[in-house]
């Protein structure tokens, strides 16, 4: 029977005290997770990573057996030692690490091993969502620095050209991709650098995602002749096309000298992919599909390419250059794509059940740009009638209001949110293979706060 966590601190705090000088204990010096199981009375071997030998050990504590088993699925940089006897209960249980989150269950010797593999990723994520955790405070210092570091970058001796550029870099906004970018390097280096803090390339992919999120908003207000962005007139309304389109053009030239100072060909590559995907989406954006059945496809990929690709890339590149093995940097990759996808997932969504002052620009703005997101697709399903509005992009009169009360009388919206939870699942379940740290838990919690939001 599996006892509580509390429980087994408590039976191994009474063992500690009454054997701890006659004990020679076992414990990991591993990058990634470990579970701390005490068994009943026998002896067994150590569960560790299959490149590292097993050793039988017959560790006396009270009447009670402790083995330390490795949780992690990929063993590339896994290391196992043997430590002196700790100098009390919370070392030994964190293998050494003072950071660590140590987890613990209570069962028999055939609870086998799959509970003890999967238990510390599904305990993190329990913890994530019981445990306070403020994603934004664990990058708080890092983030201090992000807009004057920008600004610093887009500084020119051209002045007009300059306060265009800094326009959306006041600090006021959501900062939501870097702070992604910075959690998963925290992350990352956590798992495989046992350090919780970040490199100084990390921090210009944290910069240079917020520069190419910049100017697509630049270019995006332009095409969809926008007046409006985060409740401010937009540059488009204030200085013109013309103006917009360069300054737009400019901060990505500017991104682009930024990319190249992480000094790692890879990285270089994968970010500068991410300006294909945003040309490849907007251009998929202006068009539809005729079958009906294509339709959800071409939303799902045209916004992996405008939304999910700087996310995922970016989220690839940080744990790159935390020299993660390919197994982690594709997880962090599978993080960004699913948490990208499901911020706009909820981003669509809102533009039905929000209101025009909490999103700080017009609500229904999908539909009068003749575009038909997941609501609107998901409607479509019960009011066949939408599919000729979504053809003629709710061109003729009374299409968009029509649209929006069909989509209001479905459950479009509904539809929308539980496709964007399973993402935000997804997600979730890419961080399993992690070692566990604050930045990890932050990580999960973020992808559940993103299915709450409003704006």
């Amino acid at each position: 029977m599996a006892a509580t966590c509390m429980s087994t601190r408590a039976l191994l705090e009474t063992a500690f005290a009454r054997e701890l000088k006659n004990v020679f204990l076992l414990g990991y010096a591993c990058r990634s997770n470990v579970t701390s199981a005490p068994f009943r009375r026998n002896s067994f071997s150590v569960g560790c990573c299959p490149t590292v030998q097993a050793r039988q050990i017959q560790t006396n504590i009270g009447h009670h057996h402790l083995r330390r088993c490795c949780t992690r699925h990929n063993h590339v940089h896994c290391r196992v030692s043997l430590h002196q006897p700790a100098s009390s209960l919370s070392t030994f249980l964190s293998g050494g690490k003072t950071s660590g989150f140590p987890l613990c269950s209570v069962g028999s010797e055939n609870a086998g091993q799959e509970r003890l593999y999967s238990s510390s990723h599904e305990d993190a994520v329990r913890a994530a969502k019981s445990v306070t955790v403020d994603p934004y405070k664990l990058v708080e210092f890092e983030m201090a620095s992000l807009a004057s570091d920008i600004k610093k970058l887009l500084s020119t001796k051209e002045a007009l050209l300059s306060t265009m550029a800094h326009h959306f870099f006041d600090g006021k906004g959501k900062s939501f991709r870097p702070l992604v970018a910075m959690l998963m390097s925290k992350a990352c280096n956590a798992h495989n650098l046992n350090a919780e803090s970040m490199l100084w390339s990390q921090k210009i992919v944290a910069m240079v995602v917020e520069m190419i999120h910049a100017a697509s908003l630049v270019h995006d207000d332009v095409i969809d002749a926008s007046d409006t962005r985060r409740g401010q007139p937009s540059l488009n309304k204030l200085y013109g096309q013309r103006r917009s389109i360069l300054t737009g053009d400019y901060i990505l030239s500017e991104a682009s000298i930024a990319i190249s100072k992480t000094g790692n060909t890879r990285v270089i590559m994968i970010l500068s992919s991410i300006l294909e995907d945003l040309v490849s989406g907007e251009f998929m954006q202006l068009g539809s599909k005729e079958d009906e059945n294509e339709r959800f496809s071409h939303y799902l990929k045209k916004t992996f390419r405008k939304t999910a690709s700087l996310i995922a890339n970016t989220c690839q590149s940080v744990a790159i250059l935390a020299e993660c093995d390919e197994h982690i940097s594709e997880m962090a990759y599978q993080y960004g794509r699913n948490l990208g996808v499901a911020f706009q997932l909820v981003d669509d969504l809102l533009d039905f059940t929000s209101t025009t002052s909490t999103m700080g620009k017009p609500t229904a703005a999908d539909l009068k740009l003749g575009l038909a997101t997941a609501p609107v697709l998901f409607a479509a399903q019960q009011h066949p009638e939408l599919h000729a509005m979504i053809m003629r992009r709710f061109s003729n009169e009374g299409d968009v209001e029509y649209a929006r009360r069909l989509v209001e009388e479905s459950n479009g919206v509904e539809q929308t949110r539980l496709l964007a939870h399973q993402h935000s699942k997804e997600a979730e379940r890419s961080l399993q293979d992690f070692a566990d740290s604050n930045s990890k838990r932050a990580l999960i919690l973020l992808a559940n706060m993103l299915l709450q939001r409003k704006k």
